[in-house]
């Protein structure tokens, strides 16, 4: 929502100081500088972009809108689903996980739990991760090592509709300039029109260099930070499972474990840690 708000406030305050200074917004609509400006951008993408980044593009763009980023309550449900997993595998053995692990939609602890069961790659992540250790086919000290590539494996991937979107906006400034320049071009073309006419035709070609820098700087960079800046919460909350689950691992007590990941979080989001011990411990209950 927050997003869709900015973007209100930018688009309102250009035009609202244009119209303060004596414009008038029809004067910026030129259906041949949006085809020009739009069109160019979309192509470029096309060409420069495989499919599946553009669809993640897609799929980030949504998540943006829609205002989906990791919140503290997440975190906060998370570490005490490690703890309720890390004490039944004390417990009971590190076998007893694995009904839980295999089949994560039919567990009665996962259940309790639905915003990380709901989402696919932080379940499987987890998962994966908890795995090798019930298997036994990985050393404690291995694991890390382990779940740290696949941590840069996911963090390399989530940067592609990124970097395509900052391309994208480094690029329509000179593809503004390009419209501008086919506007003079057919200003030229109609100077024995009069003084009118060019002059319309030049406010036109202007038109296109504003469009270019306004949709750069004013929404897709802006965007494609949004979108890293949820990308670097998706890997925080990743990153967050893989210091329990080494921890765990490496035999750190469930409650350690999960302190460890604790502190591994930004403050934003973090919870106290009086409040997770609290909390950890009244699940028993």
């Amino acid at each position: 929502m927050l997003i869709i708000v900015g973007a209100i406030i930018v688009l309102g305050s250009t035009l609202g100081g244009f119209m303060i200074a004596g414009g008038h917004p029809g004067v910026l609509l030129h259906v041949s500088e949006f085809v020009v400006i739009l069109g160019i951008p979309l192509g470029v993408l096309i060409i420069a972009t495989p499919v599946h980044v553009i669809m993640e593009i897609i799929h980030k763009t949504k998540e943006a809108l829609a205002g989906k980023t990791a919140k503290k309550s997440d975190f906060f449900d998370l570490l005490k689903l490690l703890y309720e997993l890390f004490m039944m595998g004390r417990r009971n053995g590190l076998i007893a996980l694995e009904e839980h692990v295999m089949d994560p939609a039919k567990s009665a602890v996962f259940q309790k739990y639905p915003t990380l069961l709901n989402n696919h790659e932080r379940l499987h992540f987890l998962c994966s991760g908890l795995k090798p250790v019930i298997d036994g086919k990985i050393k404690p000290d291995q694991l890390e090592s382990l779940m740290t590539a696949e941590l840069k494996a996911k963090e390399s991937e989530q940067s592609h509709p990124v970097h395509a979107l900052q391309m994208i906006g480094d690029s329509l400034p000179a593809i503004g300039i390009v419209a501008a320049v086919l506007g003079i071009i057919n200003t030229m073309a109609a100077i024995s029109e009069g003084p009118e006419a060019v002059g319309e035709k030049v406010a036109a070609a202007l038109t296109g260099t504003l469009m270019g820098i306004f949709f750069a700087y004013g929404f897709i960079n802006p965007l494609a930070g949004r979108i890293s800046s949820n990308n670097a919460s998706e890997m925080l909350f990743l990153n967050c499972i893989m210091h329990a689950v080494a921890g765990f691992a490496k035999g750190l007590a469930p409650l350690t474990a999960v302190e460890v990941a604790r502190r591994s979080l930004d403050s934003s989001v973090q919870p106290g840690a009086e409040e997770l011990e609290t909390a950890v411990k009244s699940l028993g209950k």
